[in-house]
């Protein structure tokens, strides 16, 4: 057993290493990225990603919403963010080819999601062509089961070791980093992975998808993809003073500030 000292300067300097280790590779992150001022005024291109197409019909449930249910397909969250950026890099739907059964979608769809989604997209004769079906959304509306269990087990982004950030303080100009580099990768046409949270309120640690934004003079409202909510965009608002992210529109969730880190851009991040 280790002694009541010990193991408190343990506690300490495991959290003194990761606050050092998420400086550094926040740090790291930010070369390179216009500032905000900066990077609002770049044009605005179309977005890659077409929501009702390229995202999941099917919602990531929430528990408190379905009371007494056993079989909710929740906490996918981040399984479902992460998967909508693995289809849109790694996958080719050929509508005029014959459909297949619900095994071999299954197994189609383990090939898309076990490329890393940090990895750049493939040329379109080297993706895994999905037949049958014109997009994302009308496949996993029509072959739901399937699409659910090719995108595997949620286990392993439930402890993914990056959640910890959501215990950790965060600085204004942290959070306005965050900002500039979602609408640096917007601008070039991909789409952002984020984990946004609300915590210690036990109510948001969820991931979303952001696709697009808009100038909003004091503000930038980024719309999201919630997995949440198939049915229609979300949006959250970086507010330029005080520097901070803002829960504007997000499923079951009460509006007010938030905070946002990306995800899955980097093997370690």
């Amino acid at each position: 057993m280790i002694a009541p000292v010990r193991q408190a300067r343990w506690t300490m300097s495991r959290l003194v290493f990761s606050v050092l280790v998420f400086t550094f590779l926040g740090a790291a992150a930010c070369a390179g990225v216009a500032p905000l001022p900066a990077a609002i005024q770049e044009p605005t291109q179309a977005p890659l990603l077409r929501f009702g197409e390229d995202t999941f019909a099917f919602p990531n449930e929430v528990r408190a919403l379905n009371p007494g249910r056993e079989d909710l397909y929740a906490n996918y969250c981040f399984v479902m963010t992460r998967g909508v950026a693995q289809f849109l890099k790694f996958a080719r739907f050929d509508p005029g080819r014959p459909k297949l059964s619900q095994e071999q979608y299954d197994a189609l769809v383990r090939q898309v999601v076990s490329r890393p989604p940090w990895q750049d997209e493939l040329p379109p004769d080297e993706r895994v062509v999905i037949p049958g079906y014109r997009n994302l959304h009308e496949l996993s509306r029509e072959q739901t089961q399937a699409v659910k269990s090719g995108l595997g087990s949620k286990f392993w982004t439930m402890v993914h070791w990056t959640n910890w950030r959501v215990t950790f303080p965060v600085s204004g100009s942290q959070q306005e980093v965050v900002a500039a580099q979602i609408l640096s990768e917007l601008r070039a046409r991909r789409p952002v992975l984020l984990l946004v949270t609300n915590w210690p309120t036990p109510e948001l640690n969820h991931g979303v998808v952001a696709y697009g934004y808009r100038d909003a003079g004091d503000a930038v409202e980024f719309t999201v993809y919630d997995p949440n909510d198939p049915g229609r965009s979300g949006v959250i608002t970086f507010q330029r003073t005080p520097r901070q992210f803002w829960a504007t529109q997000l499923f079951d969730t009460q509006p007010g500030p938030i905070r946002a880190f990306r995800m899955y851009y980097s093997p370690l991040l």
